[in-house]
């Protein structure tokens, strides 16, 4: 593996790890940012697919839509597919709730709390399919 896709790709992941935590942080606040909860949860899997596919050298577009590139991921590496499909409803928390007037609703701490976990399963499930080098330290 070239050592720059390594790299390309630690960098990624590192980037998903911070927005777990900053996910994590703002749904513990007092009052929790439920919204901004769920746009880290969806940052956390886009950028641990892209992780993914940097690895793997498959280009992909810069855009927030998890259907697209997933089904790339997928095609690398089919067993991905379930999990990736489920992730799929992250998609719209990378811009309903970043602006006033958005129509879906209120969501609760419950979903954000949901968001992020899938999240980190997509995440970990991503890191457990590459080696350690590639892993944030």
């Amino acid at each position: 593996m070239p050592p720059e896709r390594n790299l390309e790709a630690q960098r990624w992941f590192q980037k998903a790890a911070q927005d777990l935590a900053a996910g994590t942080v703002v749904l513990n606040a007092a009052p929790p940012l439920v919204e901004d909860a769920l746009f880290h949860a969806q940052q956390a899997a886009e950028k641990a697919i892209k992780g993914f596919l940097a690895w793997h050298g498959a280009p992909f577009r810069k855009i927030h839509d998890l259907r697209e590139i997933s089904g790339t991921a997928i095609a690398i590496d089919p067993s991905l597919e379930p999990l990736l499909k489920r992730a799929v409803v992250l998609t719209p928390f990378a811009g309903v709730f970043r602006y006033p007037a958005g129509d879906m609703g209120i969501p609760s701490k419950e979903d954000a709390s949901q968001a992020l976990q899938l999240a980190r399963e997509v995440y970990q499930a991503i890191l457990d399919r590459l080696p350690a080098e590639v892993h944030p330290g």
